[in-house]
């Protein structure tokens, strides 16, 4: 657990009393921000909120806690400040987990070429992570998968990446063309965390309930080995790896899409965001949303390529 990202929500819940006012108030939605309380609450092994219908307590706990937490979140935010003086101006950019590392070592090549006296420090969070270090001011700029729908956010150009499904290289399903979404009844799913991902995740899943999928059981993770174990299927983009087949799915019922995000206007942020937009259509294949999709083969591994 990040225990000081996790004091700075608990100080402005403090602050707000109110579950609702705070998740505004820190760029995110209010069931991870309860959550990640509750979270607090079990690793002090203390209750810091009274929590009723009608109204929001600090408890006695809390209320000690509270002084604390805020001397701690600002000696950090200081050490921090500290820490971009020495370095020069420094760009901090949140790239989803699953981006592949060479789209990610485009980004960072491009970016040097066209602002060679920035330098670009990428961290790599889930959307719903990234809302809230925007909100924080934790990052500058980041690389968001949609739906986000955040007040105060502007977003860079939409780009749309179609999804095939990545199967076991035993998987009966490896001898079709096209894989229509119904044939994977019975099969387990592996997605991005619901809670890092929650829009796409619920987009995603309304989209396969659609085409009659309904999932026997959804993972959440980065990594492909329950794929390669035959355990899940999971949706990506064209790529190649050892004991992993990828198959088009009929219609191109699943796409990714994803712009880049900011609070703050600089000239920094909307320089990266040019960049990504050329990165992501030259090494991932993506395209404009609304145009046609693209045939283009990405080698690369990884989930967001």
């Amino acid at each position: 657990m990040d225990l000081v990202r996790h004091l700075r929500y608990f100080t402005v819940v403090a602050e707000e009393l109110h579950f609702g006012n705070a998740a505004i108030r820190l760029g995110m939605a209010q069931p991870p921000l309860s959550q990640r309380i509750k979270r607090l609450e079990e690793e002090l092994g203390v209750r810091l909120f009274d929590r009723s219908a009608r109204q929001v307590r600090l408890t006695e706990a809390g209320r000690l806690l509270l002084g604390e937490a805020r001397e701690i979140v600002t000696r950090v935010d200081r050490l921090h400040e500290l820490a971009r003086q020495g370095e020069g101006t420094v760009l901090k950019v949140g790239v989803p987990p699953d981006l592949a590392a060479s789209v990610l070592a485009a980004l960072v090549a491009g970016f040097r070429q066209t602002n060679p006296e920035v330098r670009l420090a990428p961290a790599e969070i889930w959307t719903a992570d990234q809302v809230t270090a925007l909100g924080e001011g934790t990052i500058d700029v980041g690389l968001v998968r949609h739906p986000v729908t955040v007040p105060g956010l502007r977003f860079g150009q939409i780009l749309r990446q179609t999804q095939g499904v990545l199967l076991a290289e035993g998987d009966p399903l490896t001898g079709v063309g096209e894989v229509h979404l119904a044939d994977l009844a019975g099969r387990d799913l592996l997605m991005p965390p619901k809670e890092g991902e929650p829009g796409w995740h619920a987009e995603v899943l309304a989209e396969c309930r659609r085409h009659g999928y309904v999932p026997a059981q959804v993972h959440q993770g980065a990594g492909l080995g329950l794929v390669l174990a035959g355990a899940a299927v999971a949706f990506g983009p064209r790529m190649e790896l050892p004991g992993l087949a990828w198959r088009p799915l009929l219609g191109s019922p699943i796409a990714t899409r994803i712009s880049t995000a900011w609070r703050v206007v600089t000239l920094a942020a909307t320089d990266f965001s040019a960049v990504a937009v050329r990165t992501l259509k030259e090494s991932a294949g993506m395209t404009d949303e609304g145009a046609a999709p693209s045939r283009r083969v990405s080698r690369r591994p990884g989930m967001l390529a």
